[in-house]
C-alpha cells in the first residue's frame, strides 16, 4: 500500500486539533480525541496516524476485497 501522504495539523488553543489534507480540512479533534492523537503523534508515524483518524486509508480494492467469495470462505 502507498504511504500516506499530504496531510497536516495544526493545534488550536489547547483542545482543538485540526487536520487537513492537501489544504482541505479532513477531520477536527477536540477534547480527549485531541490530546491522545497529539500523544501518539509524537511516538507514531504522523501521516498513517492521520490517515487513520481521518478515515482515508482504505481504498477501493480493499473494502471490495473483504466482500469477495473467495476471502468469505471458512476453514474447518
Amino acid at each position: 500500500m502507498a504511504d500516506a501522504e499530504g496531510f497536516e495539523y495544526t493545534v488550536r488553543g489547547d483542545a482543538l486539533v485540526v487536520v487537513t489534507h492537501h489544504g482541505r480540512t479532513a477531520a477536527r479533534l477536540r477534547g480527549e480525541a485531541a490530546r491522545d492523537f497529539l500523544r501518539d503523534v509524537e511516538t507514531g508515524d504522523p501521516q498513517l496516524l492521520m490517515a487513520t483518524v481521518t478515515g482515508n486509508y482504505k481504498r477501493g480494492n480493499e473494502r471490495v476485497a473483504k466482500n469477495h467469495p473467495r476471502n468469505l470462505r471458512r476453514f474447518t
